[in-house]
């Protein structure tokens, strides 16, 4: 098969075949947290629980990232908090914010919202390729992190990086490699990677909300910052 008849069958059949399992497989764990249900307070509330969300989402998402020395980890830890959260930035960037993949998105949910520039995209996965790269470095040097680090940690962190590593290299044209080639790669990665996050601990990102949430509405109810 030639460099594009790759890339034909890496974004139309294979794509749809990764983003089927994808769905089904969130979807199978989501209603496996669901099911396990909600124990019954009896106790009266003494705040609201939607303002206990609220409060939640924005120290989590808006206030504290800003505010390290908040965070007892981020004194502890400091090297993989920082890296950590300027990863998450910079991936976020990447896939929701670029103009190739808001396209890419249209094609699957039809919709579209404004794209940052391309340069700086281009700086925020550059960001979360080093910032991954650090992260990475800091468990195999780290005697405690290397211990609890097993194979499924080391291949979740190949199979996000391969996406960023080709899709930067496809953008400025580098390795000498074909165009078509470079962006079946990237592709193929992509689509590697859409497939191994329902059996993944990458699955974080939907169960990161929902404890977020169950977190916000019990502190909310108690009258507890939260």
């Amino acid at each position: 098969m030639s460099a594009i008849q790759i890339l034909e069958w890496a974004r139309g059949p294979l794509f749809k075949v990764a983003l089927s399992i994808f769905v089904v497989g969130m979807t199978y764990r989501l209603f496996r947290i669901l099911l396990l249900g909600w124990p019954k307070d009896y106790a009266p509330p003494r705040g609201s629980a939607v303002v206990g969300v609220i409060k939640t989402y924005a120290k989590s998402l808006i206030i504290l990232p800003f505010l390290p020395p908040k965070f007892p980890s981020a004194r502890h830890r400091p090297l993989t908090y920082m890296a950590g959260g300027l990863f998450h930035v910079g991936l976020f960037a990447v896939i929701f914010l670029g103009a190739a993949h808001i396209e890419a998105w249209h094609g699957v949910i039809g919709l579209r919202w404004p794209a940052l520039p391309t340069p700086i995209v281009d700086g925020f996965a550059v960001l979360a390729i080093v910032s991954l790269f650090v992260l990475a470095s800091n468990r195999y040097i780290n005697p405690v992190t290397r211990m609890l680090t097993g194979v499924g940690e080391w291949l979740n962190i190949l199979f996000v990086m391969l996406p960023l590593l080709t899709g930067w290299a496809t953008y400025h044209h580098i390795f000498g490699i074909e165009y078509n080639a470079l962006y079946a790669a990237h592709m193929l990665t992509v689509d590697w990677l859409i497939l191994w996050i329902p059996f993944s601990r990458l699955s974080h990102f939907l169960t990161y909300f929902v404890t977020k949430t169950m977190h916000g509405i019990k502190f909310g109810r108690i009258g507890v910052e939260p």
